[in-house]
């Protein structure tokens, strides 16, 4: 299974560092919203308008209480399947 086949609901895990590129105004800019390894859970799937051919996964990732947190924008390349 890739990440172009998970449906709202799957968990994810953070590939990659994710901060905050501004795109969330009520945080602060490159906060860091995700670890390496954080768990998540996908919210949606959708396209940017700018680039419809650009997957865009929207993402809720797990605090160190395991609340989640705001909806953060994803690219393919900075999730995983697997911690």
């Amino acid at each position: 299974m890739s990440v172009y086949e998970l449906e709202p609901g799957d968990i994810v895990y953070a590939a990659t560092k994710i901060q905050n590129d501004g795109g969330i105004p009520e945080i602060k800019p490159d906060a860091i919203l995700a670890e390496v390894g954080t768990r998540g859970v996908l919210i949606n799937t959708g396209h940017l308008e700018h680039n419809p051919d650009a997957v865009l996964f929207l993402v809720r990732f797990e605090d160190a209480e395991g609340n989640l947190g705001v909806p953060v924008g994803c690219e393919a390349e900075e999730l995983s399947l697997e911690p």
